[in-house]
């Protein structure tokens, strides 16, 4: 094993990103090597999952470096599909420090009953997971984009309504799955859990008041 290898093995982003990893396949969020996972590792770069592992069995060799300069993106390898949006979110905030993409049956559903390019959750008390939401009585607004194989079109996306509004740490993509993001990789697994709970209560709301 080289020098660069075993560093790769001893980060402990790395090794944190890999134990997080489990912990979201084991909740079936990420079925068939879907969706995709990365951690700042400085301000213009980071590890992201290589494109087709299964996130349950993840290694820190499967985490890649990726940088990001002038709009241009460099890995060597094969990294995610979707990583000139995790890139556009690093951009977007500086203070972000991981991005998490997922592929649960409940989100994915939900995205595709919603026309809208918000959908407002209100009367939660879960909505406090989700930083910067205070009480359960305020509205609390998750960004909705269509599915594109355009990535960089999506990033751009992204950044476009983020000027507008900034985005409240997650998105859902229609037909896709959820990305959520945070000021550190357990506030990232927190709003992961709480988007994922406030869209499991109300697509429940849904089936029984439709």
């Amino acid at each position: 094993m080289n020098n660069t290898a075993q560093l790769h093995q001893l980060n402990p982003n790395a090794i944190a990103l890999c134990t997080l990893g489990r912990w979201i396949a084991n909740r079936h969020w990420v079925p068939a090597t879907g969706g995709n996972f990365s951690i700042r590792s400085s301000e213009h770069s980071a590890l992201v999952t290589a494109s087709g592992k299964d996130k349950g069995e993840l290694s820190p060799q499967d985490l890649l470096p990726v940088s990001w300069q002038d709009g241009s993106l460099s890995c060597p390898g094969k990294p995610s599909a979707e990583t000139a949006l995790h890139a556009q979110l690093y951009q977007l905030d500086p203070a972000i420090k991981a991005v998490l993409h997922t592929h649960s049956v409940q989100a994915t559903v939900f995205s595709r009953l919603i026309s809208d390019d918000s959908y407002l959750f209100q009367g939660y008390e879960m909505q406090k997971a989700i930083r910067g939401n205070n009480t359960h009585d305020a509205p609390c607004p998750l960004a909705v984009f269509d599915n594109t194989q355009d990535i960089p079109a999506l990033a751009q996306q992204v950044a476009q309504r983020w000027a507008g509004q900034s985005l409240n740490f997650g998105l859902l993509v229609r037909g896709h799955g959820l990305y959520v993001w945070g000021y550190s990789l357990d506030e990232a697994k927190r709003h992961l859990e709480g988007w994922e709970f406030l869209i499991n209560c109300e697509l429940e709301r849904l089936k029984l008041t439709r």
